[in-house]
């Protein structure tokens, strides 16, 4: 059965945050990512081609910490990691820091069909980009306004951010977050992921990031891990968003699949055990998307909120930002 979901990012998203104006753009901007890797379905096409078009359309989105709208890092320049993976062949490709890409899901998915690799980082991955015609961009294509201005506070305030405008360390930029620590009302998990069943009931997870504004020493989280943000086999194929760290820790996007063939739970009930009762104890705040190869979809998270967007042959389209 044809399905698609897709996230933008969670966290404290509350509605007196966004303006009238801006959720109307983020909604658009969920739906038009929505309404391209549905197409590509519709057409018969592959569930991988889905994923990574709708995560392109995301990338494209100055909206999203990821591609045109990746976060700055403590020297002021983008890294970006990124990474897809098919579920019935259980092939995968990822890239990690990569600062040129117009598309680092476009890399991912070059790393996995041009090479013997899974993940590559900076600055060979740009290299095998430049090297296969990929589009490349100067710096100037990702500077937005807002994201520099992230920068600008984090640094006088000595803080790594993710995304917006938590801060996670009153101190040294690689101290631990208290648990859900308390938000400003701004702030935001920057990730941006689609998963997709196609016609044959082949899976496919696609993920993308800018990471945390003002991280140091070339800081790499869940996005580019396989298991930890970004998981497809026969079952299931997540992505995840929310704070690396704990997902990575947590095997998040593994764990699901797990829960699923050893346990028998079903996609919903795996993926709630998986946010609610494994991660948010830990702190680890955010979400997931899930898809498996019957075609049922489920969003959870344990945060305020989650850009995100859905459909399937059975039910209409879903664009929803709030819990």
């Amino acid at each position: 059965m044809l399905a698609l979901a897709l996230h933008g990012g969670a966290g404290t998203i509350a509605r007196a945050s966004l303006s009238a104006e801006a959720e109307l753009q983020y909604r658009a901007a969920l739906q038009a990512a929505l309404d391209t890797g549905y197409g590509i379905l519709e057409r018969g096409g592959a569930a991988l081609d889905a994923v990574e078009a709708t995560v392109r359309s995301l990338e494209d989105c100055p909206l999203f910490n990821a591609g045109r709208g990746a976060v700055f890092t403590h020297e002021a320049h983008h890294e970006m990691d990124a990474a897809l993976m098919v579920g019935h062949t259980r092939l995968a490709g990822a890239v990690a820091g990569v600062r040129q890409v117009q598309n680092p899901i476009r890399a991912a998915r070059l790393v996995m069909e041009k090479t013997e690799h899974v993940l590559l980082a900076y600055p060979g991955a740009d290299q095998l980009a430049i090297e296969h015609g990929l589009p490349v961009q100067p710096p100037e294509y990702f500077f937005t306004q807002h994201r520099y201005d992230q920068l600008q506070e984090a640094l006088r305030e000595g803080r790594m951010r993710l995304d917006h405008s938590q801060a996670l360390a009153d101190e040294a930029p690689l101290e631990e977050p208290q648990a859900f620590p308390n938000p400003d009302p701004n702030w935001k998990k920057g990730t941006v992921g689609a998963v997709a069943c196609d016609v044959h009931g082949h899976l496919a997870a696609a993920t993308s990031t800018g990471g945390m504004t003002n991280k140091r020493y070339a800081r790499i989280g869940d996005t580019p891990l396989i298991g930890a943000g970004t998981w497809a086999d026969e079952r299931c194929a997540i992505s995840c968003t929310g704070h690396g760290e704990y997902f990575i820790r947590a095997v998040a996007a593994y764990d699901v699949a797990c829960l699923m063939e050893y346990k028998n739970l079903s996609l919903e009930e795996a993926c709630r055990v998986v946010v609610q009762d494994k991660l948010a104890p830990a702190g680890g705040e955010g979400g997931l998307i899930g898809v498996d190869a019957l075609g049922n979809v489920t969003l959870p998270f344990n945060s305020e909120g989650m850009y995100r967007a859905s459909r399937t042959a059975a039910t209409a389209a879903l664009v929803e930002i709030y819990k």
